[in-house]
């Protein structure tokens, strides 16, 4: 009979958090340096207005630039790296400059000035899965090029595939506790790829669907994202530990579309096609044998993001 761990939350760390100005890291570090830790937010912050937005929220701003490998204000004596940087690019030398080779090159800074380090977390994604529909997802199935036939996202899937690779190699070379985290679909009360199909709704535009309908995913809340984070660094070794990332729940675009249709009263079409993301459907075995469960269910976060980023679309009743 396994034993679940016990998970401690984290506090009174030193953390670096990369990405800080993104959808998913900003929320995971305003919770940590609300929680009493050191936390500083990496991102290349040319905006003045940013870093004031990190200060208010208790976070200490830290340029750092993975594309020019500038890692000279990177904090020493770190206990924990959460890394969610990410390019998002069409160029795909820029994409593997960034996502993998920019990654093992912040490992190996951070193994140099923090000598001490208790975990790195790396955000990865389900993109790298080739997509099987109606079959889950195991941490040790085959790989593949997913994101190749979205327009404008050609280099997604492949630089984090890449990416994985240099931060396993790293891991293993310098003895930097890793976990690689394959996040699923992430999103909050703000933010997601809902949110986008929502505004696609209201402008009476289709939906992209796969042709292997229903396009199936596990989505993740914001607030689990947080939640998950002491979790996910509980597995972290040398060499990595590599775990799917996502909420319990099953939901196809189809479904979260419809729901937000009786949400606003919008109704949606969908448009099948090959030119998106297949469904890819993590298994989360490893990720619940560290005891962690999602608590946002799929409905109650939509209406949630409905209610906050689009209210005057939220009927009275819903």
């Amino acid at each position: 009979m396994s034993t679940v761990p016990n998970i401690q939350p984290i506090e009174g760390k030193r953390v670096l958090v990369t990405g800080v100005t993104g959808w998913v890291a900003g929320p995971v570090a305003a919770a940590l340096a609300a929680q009493g830790n050191t936390v500083f937010g990496a991102a290349r912050l040319r905006d003045a207005e940013a870093r004031q937005r990190l200060e208010d929220r208790g976070i200490t701003p830290v340029a750092i630039d993975l594309a020019k490998g500038d890692f000279a204000n990177l904090p020493a004596d770190l206990d924990l790296v959460l890394h969610f940087a990410v390019a998002k690019a069409d160029n795909f030398d820029l994409a593997f400059r960034v996502n993998a080779e920019g990654s093992a090159d912040l490992m190996a800074a951070v193994a140099a000035t923090s000598p001490g380090l208790q975990g790195f977390l790396h955000c990865s994604s389900t993109a790298v899965y080739e997509p099987v529909h109606g079959s889950p997802r195991k941490e040790t199935d085959l790989l593949g090029d997913s994101h190749r036939p979205m327009p404008g996202m050609p280099t997604y899937s492949i630089s984090k595939i890449a990416a994985e690779v240099l931060v396993k190699h790293t891991s293993r070379r310098l003895g930097v506790p890793t976990v690689i985290a394959r996040l699923n679909v992430p999103y909050g009360d703000d933010y997601g790829w809902m949110l986008f199909h929502l505004i696609m709704m209201e402008r009476g535009m289709a939906v992209p669907v796969h042709v292997d309908a229903p396009t199936d995913y596990t989505p993740i809340h914001s607030d689990d994202i947080v939640r998950s984070i002491p979790y996910l660094l509980s597995l972290a070794t040398a060499p990595a530990t590599i775990v799917n990332w996502g909420g319990d729940e099953v939901v196809s675009i189809e479904d979260w579309s419809n729901e937000m249709g009786r949400l606003t009263g919008l109704t949606p079409t969908f448009g099948p096609t090959t030119a998106t993301i297949a469904s890819i459907v993590p298994d989360l075995e490893r990720l619940h044998a560290t005891g962690f469960r999602s608590q946002v269910g799929w409905r109650e976060g939509l209406r949630r993001l409905v209610a906050t980023a689009r209210p005057d679309l939220l009927k009275a009743d819903s």
